[in-house]
């Protein structure tokens, strides 16, 4: 049962958002199969989340908004309705959406991002002992830098060899060649970091 008016909002979000990816898909003329084909998940997954009866992961959610060839940001303000405020390049902090990884507990809250400019910046809080690993496809056109602002973060490049950074608060890292990368937080309590992309 929804007790709060939090959990109405989180529920509210999870909905535009189902509808967003069925207007998406729809708008290229896909099919659910196409659209699982090409972000990698199983039909079955396409078909709950548009149907509201499955929230995506983060790692899915990167991997349907890498099919539409939109960033993450972009797909999620698709869904709260950002297209008609496109020209806008304030954002205020109230105005702000965020969106809860169901899994893990990862909180992404988007600070920035417009059409018309070319960094997008987010918030991430990563809970202790929690960690997500992003795909390949969803640094395919960009370059990012993380800046630890509390906690610790373990920030590993899955290649060969695997490329493993121990960030502290107040570090930074620059990446952005495609591969998968894992997201820890190996410590006690959560670590919050700021992300800042860039398309190529």
């Amino acid at each position: 049962m929804i007790s709060n008016a939090a959990e109405v909002a989180a529920a509210e979000a999870a909905g535009r958002l189902a509808r967003q990816i069925t207007a998406e898909r729809e708008a290229r003329g896909w099919t659910q199969a196409t659209l699982a084909r090409r972000a990698g998940v199983s039909k079955a997954a396409v078909s709950r989340i548009e149907r509201g009866e499955m929230s995506p992961t983060a790692v899915t959610l990167l991997r349907l908004a890498g099919a539409f060839d939109l960033t993450l940001a972009g797909l999620l303000l698709r869904a709260e309705g950002a297209g008609a405020r496109e020209h806008e390049r304030l954002s205020r902090a109230a105005q702000q959406p965020e969106w809860r990884d169901p899994d893990t507990g990862y909180t992404r809250r988007q600070l920035f991002a417009a059409p018309t400019h070319p960094l997008e910046a987010v918030q991430v809080t990563l809970p202790a002992g929690a960690s997500v690993t992003l795909p390949a496809s969803s640094y395919a056109h960009i370059q990012q830098l993380v800046w630890v602002q509390s906690g610790e973060l373990r920030l590993t490049e899955r290649r060969a060899p695997d490329l493993t950074w121990d960030l502290a608060a107040g570090d930074t890292l620059g990446f952005g060649t495609p591969c998968d990368v894992t997201f820890e937080n190996p410590a006690g309590q959560p670590c919050m970091y700021a992300v800042f992309l860039a398309r190529r």
